[in-house]
């Protein structure tokens, strides 16, 4: 990413906290995490099931950054979506939940195909990988073209109670918020990996001296999903319904 990539970025996230401010009170040293100003941070790690958790951790002030969702009083990820990227497994239950016979026509009228920078591919030695992902993305709105790729917008599929009209059967991006994966070989096997997205878009953050059991209750919860996720991410690949293309 370039400087002033990375600089654009840092404009977007402030400007969605400060959107999210006027109704949740947002911790300054959390608004520092989002915007990368800590250099007092340490990689905590803590395996949970088949998936290893990295959460910040604040040296200077010994406090791990946390989260817990705050819906229905909050559904910014549902209104401020930057994409909706579909693996094999969604095309073929959303495609159903909407009554559609065959995946062509799903395929046709309710998505597009996109390319974008991907920030969330680690090497062995948990280095950034540069990258770009391409994958079929479904549409927020009815008439999304790839030009708003990456634009937070409000999905068509939230309805006036904040609550998602395919759910259950929304899509896996939709189900993994607030957090991103990585899957790596380590010693010949596949393990995942996961950590917090900071864009930005979330107030359910907060700050503790411990993880403490409703943390470690979200991270067991959140470790299926998250497991699941990442396969199915590695099996659209495979099976040529997305492409990862790495940049020397």
């Amino acid at each position: 990413m370039s400087d002033n990539a990375g600089a654009n970025e840092t404009d977007l996230i402030s400007l969605s906290l400060d959107m999210l401010s006027k109704k949740w009170n947002i911790h300054p040293i959390i608004r520092d995490l989002h915007v990368g100003k800590r250099t007092d941070l340490q990689d905590y790690q803590i395996k949970v099931n088949q998936v290893t958790f990295h959460i910040p951790y604040i040296i200077d002030h010994s406090l791990f950054l946390l989260w817990q969702c705050l819906w229905p009083d909050c559904h910014n990820c549902c209104t401020r979506q930057g994409r909706l990227p579909l693996t094999v497994d969604d095309i073929a239950k959303i495609s159903k939940n909407l009554g559609y016979k065959n995946r062509s026509d799903f395929l046709k009228k309710e998505t597009y195909i996109a390319t974008w920078d991907n920030n969330s591919v680690n090497n062995s030695d948990n280095s950034k990988l540069i990258s770009t992902l391409t994958m079929i993305n479904l549409k927020r709105k009815s008439d999304e073209i790839e030009r708003d790729n990456g634009t937070p917008l409000p999905c068509r599929f939230l309805n006036d109670h904040g609550s998602c009209t395919l759910h259950p059967e929304k899509p896996g991006v939709c189900w993994l918020y607030p957090f991103f994966s990585w899957s790596q070989f380590e010693n010949n096997r596949m393990v995942v990996h996961a950590s917090f997205q900071l864009t930005g878009d979330c107030p359910g953050f907060y700050l503790s001296s411990d993880i403490g059991e409703d943390m470690e209750k979200i991270l067991d919860e959140y470790s299926k999903k998250i497991y699941d996720y990442t396969m199915n991410i590695n099996t659209t690949m495979r099976d040529g319904f997305g492409r990862i293309d790495l940049i020397d």
